[in-house]
């Protein structure tokens, strides 16, 4: 069942914030995911997944906002007791559709996540579930969470500037133990994937070392509109659906808050693995 958020009962929103107390201030990631196929995998891409995730404090909520829940017109929330698994891909192995990712979510966290959002009308959502975006990569970073996991979608009519203000308006919810997580890839070229394995595309290694020197430097201008600013985005980013986690990662960011990348590779010649999370 779908809520707008203002069909939320005035007595029970008054109730919500004891949901989520103080904390101090929770990490945002992007984890550039890459192959389905890495769920199954130990390499350097879900090694680094599982040092990561060692080193995250402890949260009252993990929320994941993936390139594979998009939502034209609207963003919605999941509030469902318990997130069902969507094996949302084709054509792998049948031990892919066999991962199991137990995990429950919680119709309060996903309230408080609507309120936030209220300006945008933001939906409450009990038909999603996890999508592979999300099992695949907390799968290492987050084995067996004793918390809620909730996703939130991706407007994908939105344009990236007023994409990056809306995640902005729930950045004060990580000082409330909620960890933030974007989950797609910076460089995500299908068309041109190198299935057999080979070296990154000139293109691909342009297009990476561009964004990542505006992500150091926060200039978020440049971030929120590729096309315009960087002429090898055409080809290295030929749908944005990908590089929008980035962009709500970034809108969660505080001002004065540096990042440390990791998994900077590009994997079958342009697919960008790189990934970032907020300095300590």
């Amino acid at each position: 069942m779908n809520l707008r958020p203002e069909t939320v009962p005035t007595h029970a929103l008054s109730d919500l914030t004891n949901r989520l107390v103080p904390s101090p201030r929770m990490p945002v990631l992007f984890v550039g995911h890459g192959n389905p196929m890495n769920a199954l995998a130990d390499n350097s891409f879900t090694r680094e997944w599982e040092r990561v995730g060692a080193g995250l404090p402890s949260a009252q909520a993990i929320v994941v906002i993936s390139a594979h829940w998009l939502t034209p017109g609207g963003t919605h929330i999941t509030d469902a007791p318990r997130n069902p698994i969507i094996y949302d891909f084709g054509g792998f192995p049948d031990e892919l559709y066999r991962v199991q990712y137990e995990t429950h979510g919680d119709e309060r966290v996903a309230r408080i996540l609507a309120e936030h959002l209220v300006e945008y009308e933001a939906r409450l959502d009990s038909q999603w579930g996890l999508d592979h975006g999300t099992w695949s990569v907390l799968k290492f970073l987050a084995p067996a969470p004793q918390v809620p996991v909730l996703q939130i979608s991706i407007d994908y009519s939105m344009p990236l500037p007023r994409l990056y203000e809306l995640f902005g308006r729930l950045r004060d919810l990580r000082r409330r133990g909620v960890v933030f997580i974007g989950s797609g890839n910076i460089v995500h070229a299908l068309n041109r994937v190198r299935w057999g394995g080979g070296p990154a595309w000139d293109w691909a290694q342009e297009f990476d070392a561009q964004t990542a020197d505006a992500l150091a430097t926060r200039d978020v201008a440049k971030l929120v509109d590729p096309y315009r600013t960087w002429s090898a985005a055409r080809i290295a980013v030929p749908t944005d659906d990908h590089y929008r986690p980035m962009v709500a990662a970034l809108g969660l960011l505080e001002p004065d808050e540096e990042i440390g990348f990791f998994n900077t590779e590009i994997d079958m010649g342009s697919v960008g693995m790189r990934s970032f999370i907020t300095a300590a």
